[in-house]
């Protein structure tokens, strides 16, 4: 059975204005539990979206939260899905465009986003109800970092 994005989106839609501070994004959207939130400018004519990647590289960068609007760090160049893609089509769109996140679009109106983890949950629940293939059982290893990792 094909997953369509309609599926497996988050319709909790968090739009913000340009002017909102990163730090009143970051509030929203923790408040919210989402990763990302949709930057409607209507000014700019346009949507578009900032995630909790671009909040980070703003602060790791030295930056004030306070003091940058989102539409500094707003990626415009945006890619949609629209609810009737598949979920390999937005796994594909995700990874050509190297983003974890999607508008959906709906009429050319946001309906929601689809983000990497709702992808995985639904293709982990459809592995989950087919039956496994019985495997041998193995003695646990001890995970390794990968060379070159330094721990926090």
């Amino acid at each position: 059975m094909t997953t369509l994005v309609r599926d497996a989106m988050s319709t909790v839609v968090l739009t913000i204005g340009p002017a909102h501070t990163l730090r009143q994004a970051a509030r929203l959207m923790s408040a919210r539990r989402v990763g990302a939130a949709v930057v409607l400018d209507p000014d700019a004519g346009g949507v578009g979206i900032l995630t909790e990647r671009d909040i980070l590289n703003s602060v790791g960068a030295g930056q004030d939260p306070d003091r940058e609007p989102a539409h500094l760090h707003t990626t415009t160049d945006v890619v949609f899905a629209a609810p009737g893609w598949t979920l390999e089509d937005a796994a594909r769109a995700m990874t050509r465009g190297g983003f974890r996140h999607l508008i959906v679009l709906d009429d050319r109106e946001p309906v929601g986003v689809v983000s990497v983890r709702d992808i995985v949950r639904c293709w982990s629940s459809v592995r989950r109800e087919a039956p496994a293939a019985p495997t041998a059982p193995t003695a646990p290893t001890a995970p390794t970092a990968p060379a070159g990792t330094v721990a926090a």
